[in-house]
């Protein structure tokens, strides 16, 4: 499309030429009516279209293919809690374009609201809905766009300092998530202790650890889990979790960003 815009413009600045140079050759006003009319046209109304479109469409070829707005590169990474969605009315190969309204929390402890304009796939529509936890990369000045390029590692790294910022997990249990050793664990018994932490409910589990070797352990602890998390942590379920070997007192439970 870019391609075509600067095609018509290059047209549009010869023909704009050959109306100027016979209009002022002409003996009589109406001469400037001539067929030449058509490069000022080009170059004043069709070309600047034509570059809008191309851009609007860049945007969203660059985002399909995995890719973030050039000025979002390198951006840091926070955590946007979805709290309203609409359609902008554009879309490119029946992918709309969305107003997506985040609660943005940032690993420094600072929160805003921004909306980030991003192309949605179909099929991923479900995924875009009020409450969920959408990664995205911010600016200083309170922009946002959806992080689709960051890695799982940059990821993890952001939420976890988050939720420190937040007091949600203790410097102890970020410790353990980043140095422990993995191991996979299966939850006997979950009960609500009826405490609740900002939007977090605190439930005492009861989990079954099996080490490296094989051998096992279990462990009762409290933890403050995400409504995300719930589903993921019922009696019988297998999760992965990390803990230090010289101290079997506490694990920290991996479960999904995005269930």
């Amino acid at each position: 499309m870019k391609m075509i815009a600067w095609i018509v413009l290059v047209i549009g600045l010869g023909l704009t030429a050959m109306y100027v140079k016979t209009g002022l050759a002409a003996e009589h006003e109406l001469a400037w009516l001539n067929g030449w009319m058509a490069g000022p046209i080009l170059l004043l109304f069709v070309a600047p279209t034509l570059f809008s479109v191309a851009n609007k469409l860049g945007g969203g070829l660059a985002a399909l293919r995995g890719a973030v707005p050039r000025q979002f590169a390198g951006a840091p990474i926070g955590m946007g809690t979805v709290v309203g969605v609409s359609r902008t009315g554009l879309s490119v190969n029946d992918q709309p374009q969305l107003d997506i309204v985040l609660d943005v929390d940032t690993p420094d402890g600072r929160s805003f609201r921004a909306t980030a304009r991003q192309l949605v796939d179909m099929t991923e529509l479900a995924a875009v809905r009020p409450g969920a936890l959408l990664p995205v990369r911010y600016l200083p000045d309170g922009q946002v766009t959806l992080a689709i390029d960051a890695a799982q590692h940059e990821l993890q790294a952001a939420l976890d300092q988050i939720q420190l910022a937040k007091g949600l997990v203790t410097p102890k249990q970020l410790h353990i998530a980043q140095n422990g050793l993995d191991a996979q664990a299966v939850v006997l018994a979950m009960a609500p202790t009826g405490e609740v932490r900002g939007d977090r409910s605190v439930v005492r589990l009861t989990l079954r650890i099996t080490r490296p070797d094989r051998s096992m352990f279990d462990l009762v602890q409290e933890k403050a889990l995400p409504p995300s998390s719930i589903p993921q942590l019922q009696p019988g379920s297998a999760v992965r979790v990390k803990y230090l070997p010289h101290d079997e007192s506490e694990v920290t439970i991996l479960t999904s960003l995005v269930p």
